[in-house]
């Protein structure tokens, strides 16, 4: 424990640092980079340690802070989650330290060192507490160092409206969590976690109250569906660096809270795992529906995070739903599916994300209809790109493959063992994640065949240029992995065996056979896949025969506005499967007359509730709201007197509360 907490002591001390040094640029990215990087590997060390061998070290120093104490722990869970924020974050730092290169003569960059620091310390310590109010703390630390990463380009009024809606969608979510948290305290007396067990023994009601409000707070974070409409905008317009770290690890921390919650509240009821696979399905097809008609690549990406934390929550649902049924192999294929897609995700969606900064680094857009043609003028940020892509559309012999191909077995297993309504239910699940994976393998292909073939649609994408070797080298890393995570996936089972025995008491063991067997499998493939490109390489060097226009056909080659825009290669899927609800809002002027002169064709993809339901809302409310603006007078003297009535109140209610209930 002592080695993590140094390591946590690091990432705020270089976060400080950078402070101080912010008038050399140079200095400021050493420190902020620097520290970052030297503060993950230290951390992850322990973290590693703990996982493997599940021992726990805790450290616990008091607080005057009446409920507070300075209590962290480490333990498998804990070390489970640690890992991706770490190691992503250690890469992360090194593509930020070129990337923010650029900006650097414009912007002062030290702040956004200073807070990327505190942002990783931050989530570090949420993973490891063990008291509500530190748990508190730090979770409301990393909200606010995620607002202020999201508006690091705050000149624009769509960053500005971005971090404004992330900062009220996680506030909205930790009101949910201070309930959860006084509820529980309520009843253990004491706001420290390992009090907090005593909730198992509490009735039903009050423990499905807890794991709704888990749902909810948590789910703000995670990004279930309804609540998931600060993704969008938060992701786009951060840099792509912290963007990476908020989609592959973030997020994440909204699952670990509710599997931490679990620990409370002990054996799981009937009704918790159907209400998570419902919103698992929910999210994962609103998410890949709605990323499949993005044109902003990165807008594209935020929604498949929604749809990836749909699978993930969707593996834990059939999970639970086999405990509670009384069915191991269903119960162990399907957390097993779940907490290995957690570190598949973050792997995937870490690489999917720098890719994208890599490419508006590079071609200077992340608009799709502007892009084109990268993969010969950008060959590492394209082929990376085309790796994370394969893996994160579950194509085989990646490792998005394996953790889904799990979730499948669980499903099937399930609806082949469980009886009645249950079993039609989890059949019909299977046809739903089907459909997930399909518009998945569509969204991506539309993602790699329009930013990376063809020719540039623009001057800036004609004359791309390949990113530096400090931002290539974490692609490169990523890619690795996702390769390497398909070929030893009985190893990584092995590894987050004891989590899954701590929060759900099962062994692993029984999934270890068939997935090395897989394991096998991929490796074949990837041996194949080799001999075949180094025979295609063979055959094209012997190769005299050179390529010529045998009939123009009217023209001599085809040129970009030849050919298919994002929405033309989706539209056929969009128009023919989506309600019109998902379409995006299509605006048409029709030529006329003999001799047209204008035509037009605009196309609006705006989130549904976001456009039908959060929008009116709070459109309406600020109007109402701004009507009391005549209290802001912007005098401290009026202000004064707003504190001093208050105060009056409260004595008065103090003295005649009594009276007044009477």
């Amino acid at each position: 424990m002592t080695i993590l907490l140094i390591a946590v002591a690091i990432l705020i001390g270089s976060g400080v640092a950078t402070l101080v040094v912010c008038g050399n640029t140079r200095l400021t990215t050493l420190f902020g980079a620097g520290g970052i990087l030297i503060g993950s590997v230290v951390g992850l060390m322990p973290s590693v340690a703990s996982l493997l061998d599940g021992k726990v070290e805790s450290f616990e120093f008091p607080w005057r802070i009446p409920g507070g104490s300075l209590h962290v722990q480490i333990d498998p869970l804990s070390a489970f989650f640690l890992i991706p924020v770490l190691a992503l974050s250690a890469l992360a730092a090194v593509y930020g330290s070129d990337y923010l290169r650029s900006y650097s003569s414009t912007k002062r960059i030290a702040p956004h060192w200073f807070f990327l620091s505190i942002f990783v310390a931050s989530m570090v310590l949420v993973v490891v507490a063990r008291n509500a109010v530190l748990f508190l703390v730090a979770w409301e630390v990393m909200s606010i160092c995620a607002f202020f990463l999201v508006t690091f380009e705050h000149e624009k009024r769509e960053v500005r409206v971005a971090g404004w809606i992330y900062l009220v969608a996680t506030h909205l979510g930790a009101a949910f969590l201070l309930a959860m948290f006084l509820l529980l305290g309520r009843h253990a007396n004491s706001l420290d976690f390992d009090l907090f067990g005593v909730a198992g023994s509490l009735s039903p009601a009050v423990c499905g109250i807890v794991f709704v409000l888990a749902l909810i707070g948590f789910g703000a974070k995670a990004g279930f569906v309804p609540m998931h409409v600060w993704l969008p905008e938060a992701h786009p317009a951060a840099p792509s660096h912290v963007s990476a770290l908020m989609s592959g690890v973030m997020i994440k921390i909204g699952i670990y809270g509710i599997l931490r919650t679990m620990t409370f509240l002990g054996h799981p009821a009937q009704w918790w795992g159907p209400t998570l696979v419902a919103i698992g399905l929910t999210g994962g097809l609103l998410g890949i529906s709605l990323a499949l008609v993005q044109r902003d690549l990165k807008r594209a990406l935020a929604y498949s995070s929604i749809e990836n934390i749909g699978l993930i929550t969707l593996a834990l649902g059939v999970g639970l739903w086999g405990i509670t049924s009384g069915h191991t192999i269903v119960a162990v294929l399907g957390l097993t599916g779940g907490m290995l897609h957690i570190w598949n995700h973050s792997l995937m969606k870490g690489l999917m994300f720098l890719c994208s900064g890599s490419v508006l680094h590079g071609a200077g857009s992340k608009n799709l209809e502007r892009l084109g043609g990268l993969l010969k003028r950008m060959p590492r940020t394209g082929v990376t790109m085309v790796v994370g892509a394969l893996a994160i559309a579950a194509v085989p012999p990646l490792n998005g493959f394996v953790s889904e191909w799990l979730i499948y077995m669980a499903m099937l297993h399930g609806g082949l063992e469980f009886t009645g309504v249950n079993r039609i239910v989890l059949l019909f699940a299977v046809g739903g994640l089907a459909l997930i994976g399909g518009l998945a393998l569509i969204c991506f292909v539309r993602l790699i065949g329009i930013t990376l073939l063809g020719e540039g649609r623009c001057d800036q994408a004609r004359h791309a240029h390949e990113s530096a070797g400090w931002m290539t080298a974490p692609l490169v890393i990523l890619a690795l992995l996702c390769v390497a995570f398909a070929v030893v996936p009985g190893i990584l089972v092995a590894a987050i065996s004891n989590p899954i025995h701590q929060v759900f008491g099962l062994s692993t063991d029984m999934a270890l056979p068939s997935l090395t067997t897989l394991g096998t499998l991929n490796i074949v493939v990837w041996i194949s896949i080799g001999a075949v490109a180094l025979l295609l390489l063979i055959m094209q060097k012997r190769s005299k025969l050179v390529a010529g226009s045998t009939w123009g056909c009217g023209y001599i080659a085809p040129t970009p506005r030849m050919q298919y825009t994002g929405q033309s290669f989706s539209e056929f899927v969009v128009s023919r499967l989506f309600p019109r609800s998902l379409r995006p809002k299509t605006s048409v002027t029709i030529p006329q007359g003999l001799f047209p002169v204008e035509a037009s064709l605009s196309a609006e993809y705006n989130d549904p509730l976001s456009r039908s339901i959060y929008r009116p809302f709070f459109d309406r409310w600020a109007g109402r709201l701004a009507q009391l603006r005549w209290v802001q007078q912007g005098k401290i003297h009026y202000y004064l007197l707003y504190f001093v009535v208050v105060l009056l109140l409260a004595f008065f209610w103090l003295t005649f509360r009594k009276w007044v209930l009477s």
